[in-house]
């Protein structure tokens, strides 16, 4: 190949001007061209090490490297420099043969950059694809000519000063070491990463472990573990003929790879790993490395259930279940669990991350190692799902770290139908994760060796540097994408490859048996002791029953079962506090350092709420979750509140935390709360929806006693996050017995702000509900909604609740509670009856309008104005589960009058499809004189509002005096 112009500095006559550059930049780097100077900061350690021995410059790494980024360098000049060794330096030769000591600098120099383009660019030249359908692509930068070395310099040799473990070699030998660590089977690639001190721990690393064999016994407990692997696919496949099992044949290295990741993580510390992960390979992963039964699992493909009977739930297909049980790594026990997931694939990474972090709370261990999430996904859904983005960027902010996760791909080159060509841009799977600059490898799943070290390697460098990893295991899927699919129909090519391919257990035991590494006999015992224990699972499944249900253990011990009454004492709970308690936690939240220059409106807003302290009445939205938020941390939980801005709050009515108008520093009221024992955390998050939710349901499933929160900006932002509402909010309890407290505040009013923040598209929450599995409220006081906080703790239930937050009524002059209504035997309210003093009486009522929300106080103040006081305003601050008693109990006292379900709504959105029968199912049964409610509101619309203020206001205008039949 020819020189290329990039490098046509490259020649002899220009050698010495290349030492006066580098001179020159030892002094002043940014004295040179920004090309030069790229090139001299980008040489590592060994590098700038050779070209100081070259030059007769003096290097100096820069300081605390281990902090982030390379920024500076320093170079000095030694008195008498001897390049470095304690031998002669090319600095000292060039005065004896200056021609000599040129070319040999230019030499190096040369070299050095051909082995920085094996470094960045030899995983296009490595053998990844097991099939050898897609060959190594190769770079032209790997080629020598690209640097200007011809067929006569292949053997001339070349000074390194210990690069590659070289003090010289011939460019022959360069080229071959260079091939064999980075174009093998193993493609690296870790140029990209930012952190000199990481990027030069992992080349060194690898250049040392590239051509070594892992230890005897990690290769026999390897062979154990594939053959497990292969022979429990080839058994499922064997016995159930047809059934769906979404088998890793082809990849089964991947059970190996991830038992290497856990028993190399125990060595240093971890003593808990979190897997989260799709369907592909699951059955695998459940009873080979999470623990489940292989007779829990055939009874289930048989057709018994899991769990016993009696247990409340619908249960779930096989390969979306989940496992955990506590396993033995060389002495170190290690706690290894299986995340429930749907098919939505790739969603469960952000649960199983919210997992680990709550785990890590649950330890008292944030910021250290000891948990370990590993996520394992598919080629495919890597690529194109976009939550996978957002938990990578999610991974090293303050409060989303877990310590890094470990990321393995289990790469078929084939997403259901579609080949990789068809499926992304790049040339990787993996290419979204170089967005954080960490390290990748990609490994062909047919060398199990280089599996084994790649693994022990990436849980070396987590638990190093505490930062994520990337493992993308290149193999192929044996079957159809569900076993029952014809291949050959879409992928005739790749299927005639496979046909007849020997498996990846009978390749590595040939490999070890040739080498001797085990024994023919050490090979077959491992089959027939796979074998036997496959039968022994069989055979047990007829008679076996499940006798256990996985739930309610551990840190839920403390946590029931909910009971069928959903109005009884222990869905309301014991939610009021002494009225000293809150007037000491009012104290704490008005008061701030005298050294703390705040800003003046929040100054103002403080004066106000110890007016409300002072007066014990005008209690707002905000003062009222203060207040919540501090008696919980009181009473032993912690709170954890994230979201887009929650820190202020959207509409400024929250300020959590207070930031010196002179400094920047942070003052966090509810962090001196006297007698606070609970942990209060608040994190403004990414713009994201579907993983910070995701997040902080993966939190609630692992720590029932933390109030935990997600709040959108507006409601309608909850729409980014419909997968994770859908098939995990509102059904882990019932297809995985997995239960979750989180609240999530969705703000929610019409305002005449348009269509995109006016509602939280309530209907579509109400449409989920069944079965009592989550709480959905609207409501209109801040009593109410201190009560509704607190009961999410205080009762020895968990159910998620779904909160309409308001927006106006955030400031409204009526939407506020006096200090007693927080207090006493105050609990919270599913159904607010008319108590208002303008009401008439009760015989004399001709309507009652039931309504829910900001709409109460519109409905009120035109009734008030215009004297009416024959129309009852009746609030339901719970719509489900549905408060039927609390609202027959109403309408005892009405016994003439109409009904009337309002809503600012339009008709086929809000609540009324939901409540009109469950309304009249109330009025048959107490065999009321109506028995139908009639409906008021917008008319069926395809956006949830308008965009004119003037028709919003007419619309309000018209649907109020709708209601009060005016």
């Amino acid at each position: 190949m020819t020189r290329t112009a990039n490098f046509s500095f490259l020649t002899g006559m220009n050698a010495e001007y290349i030492a006066d550059l580098y001179a020159k930049y030892r002094q002043d780097p940014s004295a040179v061209a920004p090309s030069w100077k790229q090139l001299f900061d980008d040489m590592a350690d060994d590098e700038a090490a050779l070209l100081k021995d070259l030059f007769g410059a003096s290097w100096t790494p820069p300081q605390n490297r281990k902090a982030g980024y390379r920024k500076d360098y320093q170079f000095s000049e030694p008195a008498n420099d001897t390049g470095g060794k304690g031998k002669k330096g090319a600095g000292q030769a060039a005065a004896a043969n200056p021609e000599a000591a040129r070319a040999a600098a230019l030499d190096s120099l040369r070299a050095v950059l051909l082995i920085k383009a094996y470094r960045t660019h030899g995983h296009y030249k490595a053998h990844l694809d097991p099939l050898g359908l897609h060959p190594p692509r190769g770079h032209a930068e790997l080629d020598a000519g690209f640097y200007g070395f011809t067929g006569a310099d292949m053997d001339r040799p070349i000074q390194l000063g210990g690069i590659l473990g070289f003090d010289q070699a011939t460019l022959t030998q360069i080229i071959a070491t260079c091939e064999s660590i980075y174009c093998g089977t193993v493609g690296v690639e870790f140029s990209g990463i930012q952190s000199a001190d990481e990027r030069q721990w992992l080349e060194k690393r690898w250049e040392s472990l590239a051509s070594q064999d892992p230890a005897a016994q990690d290769r026999k407990t390897a062979l154990s573990e594939l053959t497990t692997a292969e022979m429990f696919e080839m058994f499922l496949h064997t016995k159930f003929q047809g059934a769906k099992r979404f088998g890793c044949d082809g990849t089964e290295s991947l059970i190996p790879a991830i038992e290497a990741v856990i028993r190399r993580a125990a060595q240093q510390g971890v003593e808990e790993a979190l897997l989260g992960m799709a369907h592909r390979g699951r059955l695998n992963v459940l009873t080979n490395i999470a623990g489940k039964s292989y007779t829990a699992l055939f009874g289930e493909f048989q057709g018994k259930y899991s769990v016993p009977d009696g247990t409340p739930g619908s249960s779930d297909v096989k390969y979306h279940m989940g496992a955990s049980s506590d396993r033995d790594y060389n002495g170190k026990s290690v706690h290894v669990s299986l995340s429930f997931n749907p098919s939505h694939l790739e969603f469960v990474n952000a649960v199983t991350m919210g997992k680990a972090r709550a785990r890590l709370h649950l330890r008292d261990e944030i910021g250290q190692r000891t948990v370990l999430p590993i996520l394992i996904h598919g080629d495919a859904a890597f690529a194109g799902q976009g939550i996978v983005a957002e938990c990578l960027m999610m991974a090293e902010l303050r409060g989303y770290n877990v310590g890094g996760t470990m990321h393995i791909i289990a790469n078929n080159q084939i997403g259901f139908t579609t080949l990789p060509h068809e499926a992304r841009s790049g040339p990787y799977s993996s290419d979204l994760a170089k967005m954080l600059m960490i390290p990748i490898f990609h490994v062909n799943a047919e060398d199990t060796d280089s599996v084994i070290k790649v693994a022990q390697m990436a849980a070396d460098y987590r638990q190093e540097f505490g930062r994520d990893v990337v493992i993308d295991l290149i193999g192929y899927r044996r079957y159809g994408h569900n076993e029952g699919d014809e291949p050959l129909f879409t992928q005739p090519v790749m299927y005639a490859a496979i046909k007849g391919r020997k498996s990846l257990r009978t390749l590595y035991a040939e490999k070890l048996i040739a080498a001797g590494a085990v024994s023919a006999d050490e090979a077959d015992g491992f089959v027939a002791d796979t074998q036997k224990k496959l039968d022994a699972g069989f055979a047990a499944t007829e008679t076996y029953k499940a006798n256990k249900a996985d739930w309610l253990e551990g840190s839920w011990s403390k946590i029931k079962i909910a009971a069928a009454d959903v109005e009884g004492k222990q869905w309301t709970g014991q939610t009021a506090v002494p009225e000293k308690r809150l007037l000491q936690v009012g104290a704490d939240l008005t008061t701030v350092p005298k050294d703390f220059a705040i800003n003046p409106k929040i100054a103002r807003q403080l004066e106000t709420k110890q007016d409300m302290f002072a007066t014990k009445s005008g209690f707002d939205w905000g003062t009222a979750e203060a207040l919540a938020f501090g008696t919980l941390l009181q009473d032993g939980y912690a709170i954890r509140l994230s979201g887009e801005d929650c820190e202020r709050g959207t509409f400024s009515h929250r300020h959590a935390v207070m930031y010196d108008q002179n400094t920047n520093g942070r003052c966090i009221p509810l962090d001196g709360v006297t007698g606070k024992k609970g942990r209060f955390e608040v994190y403004n998050s990414p713009l994201s929806e579907e993983a910070v939710m995701g997040y902080e349901h993966g939190y609630t499933l692992s720590d029932p006693n933390s109030l935990v929160l997600w709040e959108g900006q507006f409601g309608d932002f909850a729409n980014g996050a419909q997968v994770i509402i859908d098939q995990f909010i509102a059904s882990s309890e019932t297809k995985w017995l997995r239960m979750s407290g989180l609240v999530l505040l969705l703000p929610h009013g019409f305002e005449g702000q348009g269509p995109e923040h006016s509602s939280a598209r309530l209907e579509r929450f109400l449409q989920l509900c069944a079965e009592n599995n989550m709480q959905v409220t609207n409501i209109t006081t801040p009593a109410n909604y201190f009560h509704a906080l607190r009961r999410q703790m205080v009762r020895d239930i968990r159910k998620p609740m779904i909160n309409m937050s308001p927006k106006s009524l955030l400031r409204h002059k009526m939407a506020v509670s006096s200090l007693a209504d927080f207090t006493g035997d105050t609990t919270f309210q599913t159904v607010i009856p008319d108590t208002t003093s303008t009401l008439g009486k009760a015989d004399k009522v001709r309507r009652v309008v039931f309504c829910s929300g900001k709409v109460y106080y519109d409905l009120l103040d035109a009734r008030d104005q215009q004297g009416i006081t024959d129309v009852a305003l009746v609030r339901v601050e719970q719509l489900y589960p549905f408060p039927a008693n609390a609202i027959a109990s109403v309408m005892k006292t009405y016994k003439n009058a109409d009904v009337i379900w309002c809503q600012e709504e339009p008709k086929n959105q809000g609540a009324w499809f939901f409540v009109n029968s469950l309304l009249e199912d109330v009025l048959v049964g107490m065999k009321h004189t109506v028995t139908r409610p009639a409906y008021a509101g917008r008319a069926a619309a395809a956006a949830p509002a308008c965009g004119s203020l003037k028709k919003h206001q007419y619309e309000q205008a018209a649907l109020v005096a709708q209601a009060l039949g005016k």
